[in-house]
């Protein structure tokens, strides 16, 4: 009772703006951290990859980190509403430095897998820890301003980060991006925890019911096996692997998303499937166009990011706007973003023919991330207003669970057609071209399930 009554009054008291602010200022620059890693690694990949001789394991460590992040948001939101944003914001600090150092220092893609692991498990508990302290210390009016913020913070690190890591790249060496991102994430926590501090848990918690954290860990094995699977010589062996690890991960989800979620009934399950929708399809093109770049163009690491620097620019743009302008519904805004990405990933296609210029590439998926942006901040808002109090962190994890299931999925899943590609007589520009039509197929499934979106208000 006594945290509650501290926050009620901070929010109610003559700190409101200056407490606000801070918060502000430091869980924006925790999503700016995330995203500068996020991007930097991507547009440095192909580099290491190729100089640790790993193309195997390209897709895996893509699928590795977002695996890590399934358990570890799960894990956040849960010890958000039970202890309150600062010790799991903490802890997820400490992972993500450990997992930049082993990466560091790594001789082997194995260990480099395992470097993005850790990260991954430190920056899971910051996407539901924001969401959770927007829906606590900022009056309703400001939470579309605030998600737009938040999501605004990948924007400079998506425009600079591409070009500084294949600058270090290039002049360095790929291990210098991981030692730089060190003294930023140190930075980060120790700003970021301070304004935390007045916000424990919530006077409703519920923290006597049973943990979802061995569901989520039990997910992301189910996914991990399914992806690895996917990879197997073997086609007996590939089929039992990935069944096997397919049911897994299904049986956990269904306890841990909301009910009807696979069926996109009305409300929150309709929700939470058109975000792993679109997650899935966004990373169906963004995370592979750098490798089309480098292997079918010959780019330079600096390249490879740029060109996929316009789809970060559009998203937010896409975002802006639907702040401005919400739309008459949820569900017409999110239609409208995924029929703006489904153009983009058609247009963005052509990269897989050596001819084509990298400046349309670069155009043409800037379409695609206007069509993220449109979606993506209707979608978390009506997703949000689902939340009462003492039950923020369960949903706020239950909508970034989709985005990392549909980023775990399509990067296991697109890695594995890599894979396949690069040990068989398949060509590169076949599995790539497989990808960029599973994320159209996953555009048009989204399309389908925005018919039964709605927020709490309309229901």
């Amino acid at each position: 009772m006594a945290a509650g009554r501290a926050r009620r009054a901070i929010v109610s008291g003559t700190r409101l703006v200056r407490e606000q602010r801070l918060l502000a200022v430091g869980l924006i620059l925790a999503v700016m951290l995330v995203a500068f890693e996020v991007t930097a690694v991507i547009t440095a990949l192909p580099t290491i990859t190729g100089e640790l001789g790993g193309d195997s394991l390209y897709g895996v460590s893509l699928a590795a980190y977002t695996l890590a992040n399934l358990v570890a948001l799960v894990a956040a939101g849960e010890l958000a509403d039970r202890f309150g944003p600062t010790v799991p914001f903490a802890l997820s600090i400490a992972l993500f430095i450990s997992g930049l150092v082993v990466a560091a220092t790594a001789p082997s893609m194995v260990l480099i897998v395992i470097g993005r692991t850790l990260q991954g498990a430190g920056t899971g508990a910051f996407s539901p820890i924001a969401y959770v302290l927007v829906k606590r210390a900022f009056p309703a009016d400001r939470h579309a301003a605030m998600y737009a913020f938040l999501s605004a913070g990948w924007v400079l690190p998506s425009l600079f980060a591409p070009a500084i890591s294949g600058w270090i790249t290039d002049a360095f060496g790929w291990r210098w991006v991981f030692w730089g991102i060190i003294p930023l994430a140190t930075a980060v926590g120790l700003l970021a925890v301070r304004p935390m501090r007045a916000y424990g848990p919530s006077d409703s918690a519920g923290s006597a019911s049973p943990s979802r954290v061995p569901l989520a860990i039990v997910a992301a094995a189910g996914i991990g096996a399914l992806v690895v699977g996917l990879q197997i010589a073997n086609v007996a062996a590939a089929v039992v692997t990935s069944v096997a690890g397919a049911g897994a991960a299904l049986a956990a989800l269904r306890r841990l998303l909301p009910p009807g979620f696979g069926r996109a009934r009305s409300g929150l399950p309709a929700l939470i499937a058109v975000r792993m929708c679109a997650t899935a399809a966004f990373l169906g093109v963004d995370s592979f166009v750098p490798l089309a770049a480098d292997r079918i163009h010959g780019a330079t690491p600096l390249v490879q990011g740029f060109v996929i620097i316009g789809a970060a620019l559009t998203w937010t743009v896409g975002q802006w706007y639907r702040v401005r302008k919400p739309g008459r519904s949820p569900s017409s805004a999110i239609r409208t973003g995924f029929v703006v990405m489904l153009l983009g990933v058609g247009l963005v296609a052509p990269v897989l023919s050596a001819s084509w210029p990298l400046g349309a590439t670069f155009a043409a998926w800037a379409v695609g991330g206007l069509g993220m942006g449109l979606l993506f901040n209707p979608s978390t808002i009506a997703s949000m207003s689902y939340a009462t109090e003492g039950n923020e962190g369960l949903v706020s994890s239950q909508v970034t669970l989709a985005d990392s299931v549909g980023f775990s999925l399509m990067g296991g899943i697109g890695g594995a057609t890599v894979a396949i590609a690069d040990r068989t007589s398949w060509t590169l520009g076949g599995a790539l071209g497989l990808n960029f039509a599973l994320a159209a197929g996953l555009t048009m499934l989204g399309m389908l399930a925005s018919r039964h979106v709605r927020g709490a208000a309309a229901t």
